[in-house]
C-alpha cells in the first residue's frame, strides 16, 4: 500500500460539500455504479473549499464527455460547452474577466484528442487556468472507443484486438508545451489528490492536473480489470508517490503509477498580465 505521505489537507465532509458546492436538484449523478468520477468531482470541490474562493468568483467550465457532467452538478458560475472546446471557452473568459478563478474539468479524449491543440497553446501561453483531466483512458460516454491515454494493447469498441497506438503521458505532453504546474492523481488516493489541485489552483498560470479515474462499465470490462473495487484496489496497491519513486530503479517502477506534482515553475509571466501590461503600454503613447 502506497504511503499516504501529507495528510495535513482537510479531506472535509462529503454532506456539507453537496449542499454547499453542488445542485442537489440534480443528483443523484448518471455517471455509472463504481465509476471514479464523482470521488473527483468532490476532490474539486473540497481544493476550492480549503483555499477559501468566493463561490461567485469561480468559473467550472467542461467540454463533452462522461466528466463534463460535473459541471451540470457544480454550483459554481459554470458553462458546459462544446467537444474539445473547453479550455478554448475557458481561455476567453479568463481574457474578459481575469480576476475569476477559471478551473477546466476535461476528459482524456476531450482534452487530449480533439482539444489537443487548445491544450498545447493553452500550456504554451501559459494562460493562468487550472485544468483537471478525468481520465479514464477510454471514451466512456460515446461507448467505449480508445482515448490517446488508452495503454497500447488495451482492447476497446474501436481496438477489438488491442489499441496498437502508443500513448499520451499527459503530464509530459503538459510540462513539455509549457505549463508551468503539472501533477498526476488518482481517485483512490484522495488527500494527496485534493492537495494536487489545491496547489494547482493557487498557482499563477496554465496548471495540468492529469486524474486518473476508473471506468468499469467499459475499460474494466474490456479489459478484464475486475469491478470498480478491484480497479480501485489496483490504484492502490500501484499509485507510487513520486517523492518515494525517485528513488527507485525503472525495472521498480515497470507496471506502476507515479502520483505527485512533477513540475512546477513560478518564473514563467502569465499570460493575462503579460496582456495586461501591453495594454497599458499602448494606452499610456496616447
Amino acid at each position: 500500500m502506497v504511503n499516504t505521505g501529507d495528510m495535513s489537507v482537510n479531506p472535509g465532509n462529503t454532506s456539507t460539500l453537496v449542499y454547499k458546492y453542488m445542485r442537489p436538484e440534480h443528483l443523484p449523478h448518471i455517471w455509472c455504479p463504481g465509476c471514479g468520477n464523482g470521488i473527483l468531482m468532490r476532490d474539486v470541490a473540497q481544493a476550492i473549499d480549503n483555499l477559501g474562493l468566493e463561490q461567485d468568483k469561480v468559473v467550472i467550465v467542461s467540454g463533452i464527455g462522461c466528466s463534463s457532467r460535473a459541471a451540470g452538478y457544480m454550483d459554481f458560475n459554470t458553462i458546459h460547452t462544446t467537444h474539445g472546446r473547453a479550455i478554448a471557452f475557458a481561455t476567453g473568459i479568463k481574457m474578459a474577466r481575469p480576476e475569476l478563478t477559471v478551473i477546466v474539468i476535461t476528459g482524456d479524449g476531450d482534452c487530449s484528442a480533439i482539444g489537443g491543440n487548445h491544450l498545447i497553446h493553452a500550456a504554451r501561453r501559459n494562460i493562468d487556468l487550472t485544468v483537471v483531466v478525468f481520465n479514464n483512458n477510454i471514451y466512456g460516454m460515446t461507448g467505449g472507443q480508445f482515448s490517446p491515454t488508452t495503454p497500447t494493447g488495451s482492447f476497446a469498441t474501436t481496438a477489438p484486438y488491442g489499441s496498437i497506438d502508443r500513448t499520451f503521458d499527459l503530464v509530459k505532453l503538459a510540462t513539455g508545451a509549457g505549463a508551468t504546474y503539472a501533477a498526476r492523481g488518482d481517485a483512490y488516493h484522495v488527500p494527496q489528490t485534493i492537495q494536487l489541485i489545491q496547489n494547482g489552483i493557487a498557482h499563477k498560470g496554465f496548471s495540468v492536473i492529469d486524474c486518473v479515474s476508473i471506468c468499469p462499465t467499459y475499460y474494466g470490462r474490456k479489459n478484464k480489470k475486475g469491478d470498480a473495487v478491484k480497479m480501485m484496489e489496483w490504484q492502490r496497491d500501484n499509485g507510487i508517490l513520486k517523492a518515494r519513486a525517485d528513488k527507485m530503479s525503472a525495472e521498480e517502477l515497470q507496471g506502476k503509477m507515479v502520483i505527485g506534482c512533477f513540475h512546477e515553475d513560478k518564473n514563467v509571466p502569465e499570460y493575462t498580465e503579460e496582456y495586461g501590461n501591453l495594454i497599458a503600454k499602448l494606452a499610456a503613447k496616447e
